[in-house]
């Protein structure tokens, strides 16, 4: 067997904690051989869940916790004042080597600021961006950073192009991954003062292969693997894709279902339509890691279930199996 791989998740964080948390763990032990995961939060309720499973014992713990940090709470006071939080005690284990990564479906700007408070940059790492593999026309790219710089300079656009980079090529199998930066036109003389400088620094890099400016309609079509900016620009990109294809899914099932000859139509088209609604389904991509830390924080969505649960999981094994953080270190670390 394998190095086992133990993986800390906040069981109380998210819309369906604990049930489809430990719904997915016990998946993914299921699945996996080498992996340990620590179940933290209110140990009864967690018990209680992995009560109605089979699986192998010595895979799953249980860490007692008292607290849960809730959205509707100050991040910053949240981390500071709830040390006994499942959050909290989880991004702790990493700190501290006792779990080589951590999970959580919680408040994002907790996960944000215990990650990089807690759980501390690797030397040399200015910011730690956000980063999550959206559906393409051939494939997936990843939007780095899609939520935790809002105030991003240039030096830290840099080192995000260089991490996702890293992991797309490492953990994502794209050999050479093209990064692109987002604005609103493709020449280098458009956009803010912020991609107008940052624009000249990434061609200079011989760390990546940059392929110039994309605009936000391009995305999709797939012809990048690194889709580059600061995570303003990202997290409108992201909550606007998600919107517009829910929208769209239901348009075409009301299209279907508004007569007769859409439903025999619908029905004819049904296993291709599955295939392309598969594409837009968050619950396969899992979540979205915080790079360039020491160890690995995932954020999931808040309304994640247990195959999300299963796939960040699988996330987290291949960051640590592909040794995503010596690399980071190698390239832009400092000694």
């Amino acid at each position: 067997m394998s190095q086992i791989i133990r993986i800390a998740i906040d069981a109380m964080g998210g819309d369906y904690a604990p049930v489809e948390v430990v719904k997915g763990a016990v998946d993914a032990v299921k699945e996996h051989d080498n992996i340990k995961v620590i179940l933290v939060g209110d140990s009864d309720g967690i018990k209680d869940e992995l009560s109605r499973h089979e699986y192998k014992k010595e895979q799953i713990e249980v860490v007692h916790t008292t607290e849960v940090i809730s959205c509707n709470e100050g991040p910053v006071e949240a981390i500071r004042r709830k040390k006994d939080s499942s959050l909290v005690v989880a991004l702790k284990m990493v700190k501290d080597g006792k779990a080589d990564a951590a999970i959580s479906a919680g408040s994002t700007g907790a996960v944000l600021v215990g990650g990089q408070v807690i759980t501390g940059k690797i030397r040399g790492i200015k910011r730690a961006p956000l980063a999550t593999v959206i559906p393409t026309m051939k494939g997936v790219s990843l939007l780095i950073d899609c939520g935790a710089n809002v105030d991003a300079r240039s030096e830290h656009l840099v080192q995000f192009a260089q991490m996702g980079s890293i992991y797309m090529e490492r953990v994502v199998g794209v050999k050479n991954p093209k990064v692109s930066l987002v604005n609103i036109g493709e020449e280098e003389a458009k956009g803010n003062a912020l991609v107008k400088e940052v624009f000249p620094m990434l061609k200079e890099l011989d760390t990546i292969n940059f392929a110039g400016n994309i605009e936000p309609r391009e995305i999709f079509d797939g012809e990048t693997d690194v889709v580059l900016c600061e995570a303003f620009v990202g997290n409108v990109i992201l909550k606007l894709a998600e919107g517009l294809s829910s929208t769209l899914i239901h348009a075409i099932k009301d299209g279907i279902m508004s007569s007769t000859r859409g439903k025999i139509g619908g029905l004819l088209i049904k296993p291709a339509l599955k295939d392309v609604l598969k594409m837009f389904d968050a619950s396969e991509y899992g979540g979205a890691p915080l790079l360039g830390l020491n160890g690995l924080v995932v954020k999931m969505h808040g309304n994640s279930k247990a195959k999300e649960v299963r796939v960040a999981i699988g996330q987290c094994i291949a960051f640590m199996e592909q040794g995503i953080n010596d690399k980071i270190r190698e390239q832009l670390g400092k000694k």
